[in-house]
């Protein structure tokens, strides 16, 4: 069982990741499969330079995980179970307010 301090530092790393715009955009973009940072940085519309920073904070707080494909990277998130509570969030948070303005339909992130 976990302690509290546990539980809490949990959520506080998925706090700062999902605080941040362009981290809470690469891991609704993980939501779709792995990736690789140029691939992120094209549908996100950012610089490779940018994606690859923020990838490596999220892979610090084991949010996401790398696999070496020769000198290649793909990017994922870090567990399926991870993958599911993001989907859960956005659906419990529109729920609670349908007319959010940077959420569509979806659960995409629009409005940047």
């Amino acid at each position: 069982m976990l302690t509290c301090e546990a539980r809490e530092g949990a959520l506080a790393r998925l706090g700062r990741a999902l605080a941040d715009p362009t981290r809470c955009r690469i891991l609704v973009a993980l939501l779709d499969g792995v990736q690789y940072p140029g691939e992120l940085a094209a549908h996100l519309k950012l610089t490779r330079s940018n994606v690859s920073n923020h990838l490596s904070c999220l892979r610090g707080c084991g949010l996401v995980v790398a696999t070496y494909q020769g000198r290649q990277v793909r990017y994922a998130l870090a567990d399926i179970h991870l993958a599911r509570a993001l989907r859960e969030l956005v659906q419990v948070v529109l729920a609670v307010d349908t007319d959010a303005p940077c959420i569509d339909q979806t659960g995409a992130i629009t409005g940047r």
